[in-house]
């Protein structure tokens, strides 16, 4: 849609989505971006939502769901081991960032988070088509990824070709397994 804006895909998942949003501030949530009443002039008809970004606690069910909108959750922790706690403790793994200046601290999220997409310094993981979508646990189904190589192998039909050829020309038909003498 024009400004950037597309539309979610039905008014009930925009109702849903807004009713997240809203149980999520009535239960204490930071609303530090309100995309909720977005619209779009000369497209009134569109389930719009505009960006969201919220403070959260990991007991809303804001966090406990994948919201599939342009809903940011922020999280806050002490350490970085509890961060990484945090992350892995939630039933789905699409995706996790974490912001550092410390390239220790950017391995060991990388090395231990347990979800599909890390972003280091980057406000959210979304993989262009080039690259494969590496949701984990709860966050993808079925043993595939439709980006990248796994995309391109899944409408690939694999073959062997198993040769040998030698260098001076034969006059007769070898039919036994060839082996490097």
């Amino acid at each position: 849609a024009r400004r950037g804006r597309p539309p979610l895909n039905s008014a009930r998942e925009k109702d849903r989505i807004e009713a997240l949003i809203g149980a999520a501030e009535a239960g204490g949530a930071t609303v530090a971006l309100d995309g909720r009443g977005a619209t779009v002039p000369g497209l009134p008809d569109g389930n719009w939502l505009g960006p969201t970004v919220l403070k959260v606690t990991p007991d809303m069910d804001v966090y406990k769901t994948e919201v599939f909108g342009p809903v940011l959750q922020v999280l806050e922790a002490e350490t970085l081991d509890d961060a990484i706690a945090l992350i892995n403790a939630n039933p789905y793994g699409n995706g996790a960032a974490v912001f550092t200046r410390s390239g220790a601290a950017a391995r060991k999220f990388q090395a231990e988070t347990d979800a599909g997409q890390i972003g280091v310094n980057v406000p959210i993981p979304v993989p262009l088509p080039m690259f494969s979508f590496t949701g984990s646990r709860g966050s993808i189904l079925g043993d595939l990824n439709f980006y990248g190589k796994a995309g391109v192998n899944f409408f690939t039909q694999w073959k062997t070709v198993t040769s040998s050829w030698k260098m001076e020309e034969e006059t007769t038909v070898n039919m036994s397994m060839p082996v490097n003498k």
